[in-house]
């Protein structure tokens, strides 16, 4: 069996060697990647020109940072232990993305996903390899302390007004700074403000916090150096301010299960001192919280130097309080309690009591928070938040439902998946109710929806196997081995249990920590060797060769991407400054050259010929308009506005049946969008009404089925939403509308249906009879009324007569329509 790295004999270790230069720059392009990332890569999530360049970028530099460690680790790769099997395997998972190409719902978005994943891996066998020598591993955790604690910083500066400030640091290379301003550092919602930070989403932003807190303790407890100790402590207080001002459920009710999951790993005397530090840290962190949420509110509505000023006076005095105590504590009292504790540290089990201890700590805790009026101490939007805490709360309810929703794709696309993005693709086509989530809110679900199962017992396998070989490893570590896991496991493990309940990895760069710290914990693994057979030349040419052939195609295809992006960019802001139709079309050409499926690029384009041919009649226009669309909605049939776009190119050509089909056919990808059925049904009136007028039974018969068909969907639908618990929010509104109830009652007049219709008509009806309208379906309900054989509505009748006396004319003509 070969040794981990960081055994007793880690200086006599084949795996221990001089760094070279070249390696030393290798890193340097890392930290520098890692620096980056965070400020340009957002959130995956379909989004398109404006967000998708840093994509490219980012896989870019990923592809050149894989190469240089290609030409630095050629000779020296050997495939001899299960560490190395694990670079091997990790190729798969880009592979299983690449897979499901071939059934993607939208093949720009499973493109963009096959982008970061290819990215994360080349992430992760870099690190795997960096991080199996000390002193490179020991650099990069700092790095990623650095930067987590800016961040943390950041969201700070934001919070308490220093936004300008806070732009001005990273402007220069952020593409998410605009006027001076990153963009939603802190957000605002039906609770009030919330802090994002970077992420721009509150809850992720938790996510982040919840593991950089435990790394922070870690940090603290591990340091043997006096500044390591302040300074890991006095970000304590910050982290668990931020932490409580991202207002979120989940983080707050995540954070106590990572943590007792991680003190199974710890010594007693280790446990003891991390709960130590936590408590000091979060009785001075909610001490502070209430003013500097009351100050925070203040300083974003206005600034003033005076409220700044108190502010930054609470958070930096209890965080240099905290500081300091953690140090007293870290050279007074760890010794004695590990002196203390040393010989029962030995015994079994005894790792258990402390977190078993901690579970009914934690929950007599919560209990207090969320039972009683303990909770009164903290801000009146943080005890709101504490306060809804419950199963039946909508964020709960509406989480199920997404799940149950995520389940119906995965039987409908079970083997490779729908690609990546497939859920923003489809969630509509398959959804309960008319919510707007683009996201699972279950990374795991999310992951199965795209890649299949095939995708996902790969990805499970990977992950689980190294999960796995680390707590093997832990059962019978060594102590610099662990310490030097641990770090990446608390990284890996907090951001991925959290994602249970969110998107935290649609977010690149949390992806991009995930693998890090998979990569950290792979480093360290018991590292058994493979039977010989496999350290054949030709097997590592092989790998090599794969990696090599993949990340050149990967690189000149990202350099492809960011030229038609930049085009694309240049065509957007050209629609609004220029009136050159030549000078207009050329960037865009030039953007769909390279992706000619790209939707908002053939939105454009297409919308500028549309435009052309209404100011010069000529056809040509119209043919190139639809020879985009019908490009673009090859790869994206569930494009909605590549759909809307081709029905309005038929209504141009005067093709009303074709724009008719279009809405028709595609109503059941979007089951709950009123504005579609509203389209729809009126459309079908409109042509049902002209088919009369031409005496054509069959057609008129045709679109009076489309529209009643469509409106059955509509009833259907809102009688289903009353099925809904009451603490569920429904989502977009979903209702018979009176254009609906308009046209659906008209469509039921030439059937026949008159009764029916009056009813149908009697649902679209208001008191603003000046509204023109509420005027036709008055008109239309009275004349049912009358074909009917009803009553006349007396009140309806002179409020419309009183508004229009021409309005009885107009109903007797109604009437006496032959249909």
């Amino acid at each position: 069996m070969s040794k981990p790295v960081y055994g007793k004999n880690a200086v006599q270790s084949r795996n221990v060697e001089k760094i070279s230069s070249y390696i030393w720059a290798l890193v340097i392009g890392f930290i520098v990647f890692l620096v980056w990332t965070p400020f340009q890569v957002g959130l995956f999530n379909g989004q398109q020109i404006d967000f998708e360049k840093p994509i490219y970028l980012s896989s870019l530099l990923s592809s050149l940072l894989l190469l240089v460690w290609v030409a630095l680790y050629f000779t020296k790769f050997k495939l001899e232990g299960q560490r190395d099997m694990l670079a091997v395997a990790s190729l798969l998972l880009p592979a299983t993305y690449a897979l499901s190409l071939i059934g993607a719902v939208s093949h720009y978005m499973a493109m963009s996903m096959l982008f970061i994943q290819s990215m994360y891996v080349a992430i992760f066998i870099i690190a795997l390899y960096l991080l199996q020598q000390k002193r490179l591993n020991v650099v990069i955790q700092d790095a990623i302390l650095a930067v987590s604690y800016f961040i943390v910083g950041f969201g700070l500066l934001n919070w308490l007004g220093s936004w300008k400030f806070a732009g001005g640091l990273v402007g220069w290379f952020s593409v998410t700074v605009r006027n001076g301003k990153y963009l939603d550092a802190v957000m605002t919602d039906s609770n009030g403000l919330r802090l994002t930070s970077i992420f721009q989403y509150a809850n992720t932003y938790a996510a982040f916090l919840m593991a950089f807190l435990f790394v922070a303790v870690y940090a603290l407890v591990r340091s043997k150096k006096w500044y390591g100790t302040l300074t890991h402590g006095f970000m304590l207080v910050p982290i668990i301010v931020s932490l409580l001002l991202t207002l979120s459920r989940g983080g707050l009710v995540m954070l106590p299960v990572v943590f007792i999951l991680l003190l199974l790993f710890l010594k007693p005397a280790q446990q003891i001192l991390w709960i130590i530090h936590l408590a000091i840290a979060g009785i001075a962190a909610l001490l502070v919280t209430s003013p500097l949420t009351t100050l925070g509110t203040e300083l974003n509505n206005a600034y003033t130097s005076s409220a700044a000023l108190k502010a930054w006076a609470y958070l930096l005095g209890a965080s240099v309080v905290v500081a300091a105590l953690g140090w007293v504590i870290q050279r007074y009292a760890a010794p004695w309690l590990k002196g203390k504790l040393g010989s029962w540290e030995t015994r079994k089990l005894t790792g258990l009591w402390i977190p078993l201890g901690s579970v009914v700590l934690v929950a007599i805790v919560a209990f207090l928070l969320i039972g009683t009026s303990v909770r009164s101490v903290l801000p009146d939007n943080i005890e709101t938040r504490l306060e809804n805490i419950n199963f039946k709360q909508h964020s709960v309810l509406e989480r199920f439902t997404f799940y149950k929703d995520a389940m119906k794709v995965v039987k409908d696309y079970p083997i490779i998946g729908s690609g990546g993005g497939g859920w923003a693709s489809l969630y509509e086509q398959y959804q309960n109710n008319p919510y707007i989530s683009r996201q699972v809110h279950n990374f795991f679900l999310q992951y199965l929806i795209e890649v299949g199962i095939v995708g996902f017992i790969v990805f499970m396998g990977f992950i689980g196997y190294i999960f796995y070989k680390y707590i093997r490893m832990y059962l019978r570590r060594e102590k610099d081995e662990f310490d030097n896991g641990f770090f990446f496991y608390i990284i890996a493990l907090s951001i991925l249990v959290h994602s249970l309940l969110d998107f935290n990895m649609s977010y690149a760069f949390m992806g991009i920590l995930v693998f890090i710290g998979l990569a950290g914990m792979g480093a360290v693994m018991d590292n058994k060797p493979l039977r010989q057979r496999w350290n054949k030349a030709g097997l590592r040419f092989g790998y090599f060769a794969v990696i090599t052939v993949g990340t050149v195609f990967l690189l000149f295809l990202s350099i492809s991407y960011i030229g038609s992006s930049n085009a694309a960019l240049k065509g957007k802001s050209l629609l609004s400054v220029s009136t050159s139709y030549e000078e207009i079309k050329t960037p865009l050409v030039k953007a769909l050259d390279a992706r000619p499926s790209h939707p908002e690029t053939a939105l454009y384009l297409s919308s500028l010929d549309m435009q052309v041919f209404k100011q010069t009649q000529d056809e040509q226009y119209l043919v190139e308009a639809s020879a985009v669309l019908t490009r673009a909605l090859k790869d994206e049939p569930y494009n909605k506005n590549l759909q809307t776009q081709l029905a309005s190119y038929y209504d141009l050509k005067g093709q009303g049946d074709l724009a008719l089909a279009v809405y028709r056919d595609n109503a059941n990808k979007f089951n709950w969008d009123i504005t579609w059925y509203e389209a729809l049904i009126s459309r079908s009136q409109a042509l049902a009404a002209t088919a009369n007028e031409q005496k054509d039974d069959p057609k008129k018969q045709e679109y009076v089925t489309a529209g009643l068909d469509a409106y059955k969907h509509v009833v259907e639908g809102v009688e289903h939403l009353k099925t809904l618990p009451p603490e569920q929010l429904q989502g977009r509104p979903f209702s018979v509308t009176p254009v609906i109830a308009l046209n659906a009652g008209k469509l039921q007049v030439m059937s026949g249906q008159n009764d029916v219709a009056a009813a149908t008509l009697k649902l679209g009806l208001s008191e603003d009879y000046s509204d023109t309208t509420n005027r036709e379906i008055a008109r239309w309900y009275l004349a049912a009324l009358k074909k009917a054989g009803a009553a006349v509505d007396q009140p309806v009748y002179d409020k419309l007569i009183a508004a229009d006396p021409e309005e009885a004319a107009a109903i007797d003509k109604v009437v006496n329509t032959q249909y």
